[in-house]
């Protein structure tokens, strides 16, 4: 248990937060939130011991461990993949080693029967049974879990980590850091480096094996999953919500709201008394009167209302001419670096008007196809950019290629033509760099300040293909809601290349899977995506677990199985596995089917709320029919799912 008491932070004179008090349990899992800018990161850096408040104190019982991972670290490169996650043993390490020297002088000593003899073996006997309390024997194992649940493939383990980008060295020290399983865990942005598999491999880490967490994220979907309770930092002041985030939301309104009215109130009262003392200040005979209405005016303690960002992020983007039908057409498309095949025999096509998702892990070729489209990099195959296309293109590191030395305004008003410029201060003001923020230099502005100003520069030039390749990143949850809201009212094309699932979700109707040098395309949206993906593994497993016993010459239940029987002979053995293959076609059909009738009545469905398809007949009926093939569909898939089952 961590206790907080009476926090305050100043910088230059101006208060952070101010006599803030709270408690950290064990098995918390705590959401700190707040604007940018409130103070969230300065909290972790206080907690961990890596800064000191203004005033107060942070008690930490003795014994108890906090691992920290900050946004930015400095890196080591001096060491495999393995052997740097393995730092994080070191304390087992360095009890391993007295163990063995121990053993060792055990082994040398003849005096059995002295009591220094006696106390070396139930020292020895001691720290061997810690040792294997603290996974001795079996950390590796645990080692090359965590690694490949964060996205590593075994043959990544015995490579350097300068062969990594930053991205991916993140990766392992976040692994370091959960390997060494800290009592009190402090991310700050854990999820800007990891795909979505990744995130959802660590959601599942931190709600069954962490012990209390306290994390800063912008990724609403994993901050549901992972925590209970909210902290937010709002006016200097903290408050402690004991609920998930989405519940938080909605409890924060009814806060503010019932702050509105009770100012609304006391500025009322206060109207009233000042309006009787002007009226009657000067009249002997209410002398009383009007002194009792000073006091009481001057005991009233001013009601506080929760500070709002009020200032409208307005993202339109413009879309110019019409496109012709088919904006990006990839025919048997291939990249190779050398002896490492990105991906091959890509073949997509992309609609005028769709938009859509290139997800899966990093290093899968996302980035490297969006590349081709734009025709930044040579590729194998055939790759069309159709009629009339105009590519608006915001890139991953496109934040950072703003030129430092230019003004916010300045930034714009190179890139802004016609018309437009005479509205520049207007257009700042909408992205919240209003006043005297138009003037800042860009070498000042945090990451998400950045990134807004990169979306100005896409706003100002009219497209009809959007190419967002991680546009999220360092945007505050406000900020991507009405980024979202800009693209879904895009009449051009969309491709998005995001790890954020809520982002995605309800923006795009399709979602084109890179993994392992293949790029699959799936119908419907993020979550259908992923439920499909969820089935597709669990079939994989069961397969597994079929060939497994039958290598082992096990049945499903369990018994020994003679090549000398002969019911079991070779011929039928062929036979189970021919049957086998077969089931798990079916399975993948079945599952297919499924996906493709749900998005097919997503789309009717959506239709069916629009003015005209409300009153079309037709349409409720085609509904009616979907409906019924699904409801079909989906029990020839349990059927599938059962037989496997059985075999």
């Amino acid at each position: 248990m961590i206790s907080i008491e009476h926090l305050s932070v100043e910088f230059s004179a101006r208060p952070l937060f101010a006599d803030i008090s709270y408690v950290i349990n064990d098995r918390d899992r705590i959401a700190l939130v707040g604007k940018n800018g409130a103070g969230k990161s300065t909290m972790l850096k206080i907690i961990a011991g890596l800064q000191q408040p203004t005033s107060g104190t942070v008690a930490v019982p003795k014994g108890t461990t906090i691992g920290y991972l900050p946004q930015v670290m400095v890196l080591s490169d001096s060491r495999t993949v393995r052997q740097e996650a393995e730092l994080a043993f070191g304390q087992l390490h360095e009890l391993e080693g007295r163990l063995a020297r121990m053993n060792q002088e055990l082994a040398d000593r003849t005096d059995y029967e002295s009591e220094d003899y006696m106390q070396l073996v139930e020292t020895f006997t001691h720290e061997s049974e810690r040792f294997q309390m603290m996974g001795g024997m079996n950390y590796q194992a645990e080692l090359e879990r965590t690694l490949i649940g964060l996205g590593f493939e075994r043959s990544d383990f015995e490579r350097p980590t300068s062969e990594f980008s930053g991205g991916w060295r993140m990766r392992i020290e976040l692994a370091k850091l959960l390997l060494q399983r800290p009592d009190v865990l402090l991310l700050d942005e854990p999820t800007n480096h990891l795909d979505i598999q990744s995130i959802q491999w660590l959601e599942t880490f931190l709600a069954t094996k962490a012990n209390a967490v306290v994390l800063v994220s912008h990724d609403r979907a994993f901050i549901n999953n992972v925590t209970t309770r909210t902290l937010e930092i709002s006016c200097g002041r903290l408050y402690d919500y004991k609920v998930k985030y989405d519940e938080y939301v909605s409890l924060r309104a009814e806060r503010r709201e019932q702050q509105l009215r009770a100012y609304e109130n006391q500025q009322k009262e206060i109207a009233d008394i000042k309006a009787f003392i002007d009226r009657f200040r000067y009249q002997a005979t209410k002398a009383i009167q009007v002194q009792s209405r000073i006091k009481q005016l001057e005991r009233i303690i001013p009601i506080e209302v929760d500070e709002v960002d009020n200032s409208a992020l307005r993202l339109k983007f413009s879309c110019s001419q019409r496109s012709g039908d088919y904006p990006v057409i990839c025919d048997e498309v291939g990249k190779r670096y050398g002896d490492h095949q990105v991906f091959s025999r890509v073949n997509m096509t992309i609609k005028r008007g769709e938009k859509v998702a290139f997800v899966g892990r990093n290093g899968g070729g996302k980035t490297t196809l969006v590349k081709c489209i734009m025709g930044e990099i040579p590729f194998d195959g055939s790759l069309r950019v159709g009629h009339n296309v105009q590519i608006g293109y915001f890139a991953q590191n496109q934040a950072q290629l703003l030129d430092g030395e230019l003004t916010v305004f300045d930034t714009v008003d190179r890139v802004a033509r016609g018309d437009i410029r005479t509205r520049l201060r207007d257009i700042l003001g909408a992205f919240m760099f209003g006043g005297e923020a138009g003037d800042k230099k860009v070498k000042f502005l945090s990451g998400g300040e950045r990134t807004r100003l990169a979306m100005i520069k896409l706003l100002l030039e009219p497209v009809n293909l959007l190419i967002l390749d991680e546009p999220t990143n360092h945007l505050d949850m406000r900020s991507k809601d009405v980024l979202k809201d800009a693209i879904r009212d895009f009449d051009g094309t969309v491709i998005v290349v995001s790890h954020d699932r809520e982002f995605l979700d309800g923006l795009v109707s399709k979602v084109y899977e890179f993994d392992h040098g293949r790029v699959k395309e799936h119908i419907g949206g993020i979550y259908d995506w992923l439920r499909n993906l969820e089935k597709l593994h669990a079939a994989e497993s069961l397969s597994g677990a079929a060939e497994s016993m039958a290598s082992s010459g096990k049945s499903i239940g369990g018994e020994e199985r003679h090549p000398s029987e002969g019911s079991e002979s070779y011929a039928a053995q062929k036979a189970a596995a021919r049957q086998q293959k077969k089931l798990e076609k079916n399975l993948r059909e079945a599952e297919e089917k499924v996906a493709e009738l749900e998005s097919a009545i997503k789309i009717l469905e959506a239709q069916m709320c629009t003015p005209e398809g409300g009153t079309d007949l037709p349409l409720f009926e085609k509904h009616g029919r979907l409906k019924a093939a699904l409801q079909k569909a989906e029990e020839e898939w349990e059927r599938a799912y059962e037989e496997m089952e059985r075999q």
